[in-house]
């Protein structure tokens, strides 16, 4: 099966010509297929932070082939591999990364390892693979080679450990995992988490820094510009945000570490 669609996402930045080099390897090979650049803002070698990106990301896209590259294992014995989901197909290396995309497409099918010399360029460095291993593999899927002519079949694909969520009466207790550019700060909880502890209304946020006085509302405007509020984001997780300001600079909170949500003492 061919694709018009490849899209791209990655740590890599653009102050340098990393992604640019990616794109020209996809264009040379495969200069009608389209390309969508999802993020390349991933903060450096933060894996969960990529998976989740491309995860809330690809159920919006075109049926594609979809590259991921966060990848602090290059050049060691980590798989590259081809992941075959039921609508669409990823591509990186096998570090947990690409697992949260698949089951968005619906579960994954099949996998294999990029072992296949001609389906990558001819000299591939040891600590460049979205360039030599990852972009090549995509644009000869999405001219229709077979994932299975790459290599042998994976069966045992490394799977990111669950994030942290623990819900008592009371209180909520969620892992961090992304901030956004705006400073907001995603939960690994879920309305349903935080129906389970029963909090509702005035609620406090803490982090080991500090404690914050929020709300929990559908959107930044129900609170006052500099307050924050606890509302469900767009891909149904909790996050906290601050009206007019950034929620992960005041709480001090950035990706893996705890976030605790209580019940207000002024609630009633």
């Amino acid at each position: 099966m061919a694709y018009d669609w490849i899209s791209v996402t990655t740590d890599y930045g653009l102050r340098d010509g990393f992604v640019a080099a990616c794109h020209g390897v996809i264009a040379r090979l495969a200069p009608a297929v389209r390309v969508i650049d999802v993020t390349h803002e991933v903060p450096p070698q933060e894996i969960r932070h990529g998976a989740m990106a491309l995860a809330q990301t690809v159920p919006f896209l075109p049926e594609a082939v979809h590259v991921a590259v966060v990848d602090p294992g290059v050049g060691t014995a980590r798989l590259g591999v081809v992941v075959v989901a039921e609508s669409g197909l990823l591509v990186g290396p096998d570090n947990g990364l690409l697992l949260p995309a698949a089951q968005a497409l619906g579960g994954v099918r099949a996998a294999y390892e990029l072992a296949e010399p001609s389906l990558r360029l001819p000299v591939t460095s040891a600590t460049f693979h979205g360039r030599d291993v990852f972009a090549p593999a995509a644009a000869h899927l999405a001219l229709g080679v077979a994932p299975s002519d790459f290599g042998p079949p994976v069966d045992d694909l490394v799977e990111l450990p669950e994030p942290f969520v623990a819900a008592f009466p009371g209180k909520l207790v969620s892992e961090v995992l992304t901030v956004d550019h705006f400073g907001n700060v995603q939960l690994a909880a879920t309305p349903a988490d935080l129906g389970l502890s029963g909090l509702s209304g005035a609620v406090t946020v803490h982090s080991e820094r500090v404690a914050v006085s929020t709300v929990i509302g559908r959107t930044f405007a129900d609170v006052p510009a500099g307050a924050s509020v606890l509302y469900t984001d767009s891909a149904g997780r909790l996050a906290v945000a601050v009206n007019g300001g950034s929620a992960a600079a005041v709480l001090g909170l950035g990706p893996a570490q705890e976030c605790t949500i209580t019940a207000s003492p002024t609630a009633t």
